[in-house]
C-alpha cells in the first residue's frame, strides 16, 4: 500500500477534525510559551534591586511621575475653567449636560492620577515591590 505524504489523514487513516488540530495547535504555543518564559524571565528575576542600585534612574522616575501629575493637574484646570466657560455661554440642555459630564471626566482622570502613586508606592512596600522601597511616587 502507497501512502501520499500530502494527503490530510493521520496514522490511523482518518481526518483529524477541527478540535483535534486546535488543541495541538494551543499545546504546542503553550510549551513554546513555557520555554520562552524560563528562558526569559531567570535573567531578569535573578537582578534584584537593578533600579534601586542605578544612579539617577531612581530619581528620575519620581521627577517623571511628579511632572506627569502636575501637567494632569493642570490639564484638569484648563478643561474644567473651559467647559465653565463653554456652559455659562451654553443655551441648549443637552450641550450643558455635555460639558457637565466632560467636566465630571476630567475630575475622575485627576483623581486616579493623584491617588495611583501614593496607592503604589503604599501597596508596593506591603508587597514587597523592589521599585515601591527606592522610588518615590508621591507627587507632592
Amino acid at each position: 500500500m502507497i501512502t501520499n505524504p500530502h494527503s490530510n489523514t493521520d496514522s490511523t487513516g482518518t481526518k483529524p477534525t477541527f478540535d483535534r488540530i486546535q488543541w495541538r495547535l494551543v499545546r504546542q504555543f503553550t510549551l513554546v510559551l513555557v520555554l520562552i518564559s524560563i528562558t526569559a524571565i531567570k535573567p531578569v528575576a535573578a537582578q534584584d534591586g537593578v533600579v534601586c542600585e542605578a544612579e539617577q534612574l531612581p530619581s528620575m522616575i519620581s521627577g517623571f511621575f511628579q511632572i506627569t501629575t502636575a501637567l494632569g493637574i493642570i490639564g484638569l484646570v484648563v478643561v474644567w475653567q473651559a467647559d465653565s466657560l463653554a456652559e455659562m455661554f451654553t443655551v441648549n440642555p443637552e450641550q450643558k449636560k455635555g460639558l457637565k459630564q466632560h467636566k465630571r471626566t476630567a475630575m475622575k482622570s485627576a483623581v486616579i492620577l493623584l491617588v495611583l502613586g501614593p496607592l503604589y508606592t503604599v501597596a508596593g512596600s506591603t508587597m514587597g515591590l523592589p521599585l515601591a522601597e527606592c522610588v518615590d511616587l508621591v507627587p507632592w
